[in-house]
């Protein structure tokens, strides 16, 4: 049977390069299809009210000037009410009670005076609580 020995040689040969074609093939396939999946657009996980910035380079100093009004505007309620809670703490731990109007801090020197609301808030300050809130007005 010396000739089908040689006819499965023959085959062999053959058929290697059909194998190695289609394996090429596949992992070229295969690796097109990550490339892509990978170039695909993001969306940006955070939300447009925290980040009002357009992306532009020449609205960039507009976008800084106006975060930075947004972070004053916040440091300024932040530092006024803290100030007025610091002092509502130190009462009530000399007094023995809160203050029935944030007016009884300045009778009682515990604020020289009510610092000043940020422009178009007020302070809304309760009694039972003690608790001291910035509120437009």
């Amino acid at each position: 049977m010396p000739g089908l020995s040689t006819r499965c040689r023959q085959l062999e040969f053959t058929l290697k390069p059909v194998v190695h074609m289609r394996l090429a093939l596949l992992l070229l396939v295969v690796t097109t299809g990550f490339l892509f999946a990978g170039c695909g657009k993001k969306e940006s996980e955070s939300s447009p009210s925290t980040n009002a910035s357009s992306g532009n380079p020449l609205t960039a100093p507009v976008d800084y000037l106006g975060a930075a009004a947004r972070a004053k505007k916040l440091a300024d309620k932040t530092v006024s009410a803290v100030g007025i809670n610091q002092a509502i703490q130190l009462y009530q731990a000399q007094e023995g009670q809160l203050p029935k109007t944030l007016n009884d801090l300045v009778a009682k020197q515990y604020l020289p005076s009510i610092p000043p609301a940020p422009a178009g808030m007020k302070y809304d300050y309760n009694p039972q609580t003690g608790a001291v809130k910035l509120v437009p007005q």
